[in-house]
């Protein structure tokens, strides 16, 4: 089955977050991912949410962990966290 990460987040510092878009393409490539949705104005329907949502597809959960946890993606993680407000998770599904 397929791992999912998604990502659901309000940008707090977008100068700093920029360099966060700049550098997590190569990481993703790198791990097979593919994008399935990068919005950034997504709509609140429910709940507590930011305005940014992100799904990426990788072949395997194992993969998108993997790609979560590469020394490539933890060096730049920060960029995301330090820069913005909101929630990551990997999931499983087809």
């Amino acid at each position: 089955m397929a791992g999912y990460f998604v990502a659901n987040y309000m940008i707090t510092n977008q100068a700093e977050y920029k360099q966060y878009l700049a550098a997590v393409g190569p990481t993703l490539e790198a791990h097979g991912a593919e994008n399935i949705v990068i919005d950034r104005d997504s709509q609140l329907l429910e709940g507590s949410a930011g305005q940014v949502t992100v799904v990426l597809r990788f072949a395997t959960k194992s993969a998108a962990e993997a790609w979560y946890q590469s020394p490539e993606y933890q060096a730049i993680r920060h960029l995301r966290t330090d820069n913005t407000e909101g929630i990551g998770v990997i999931a499983e599904g087809k």
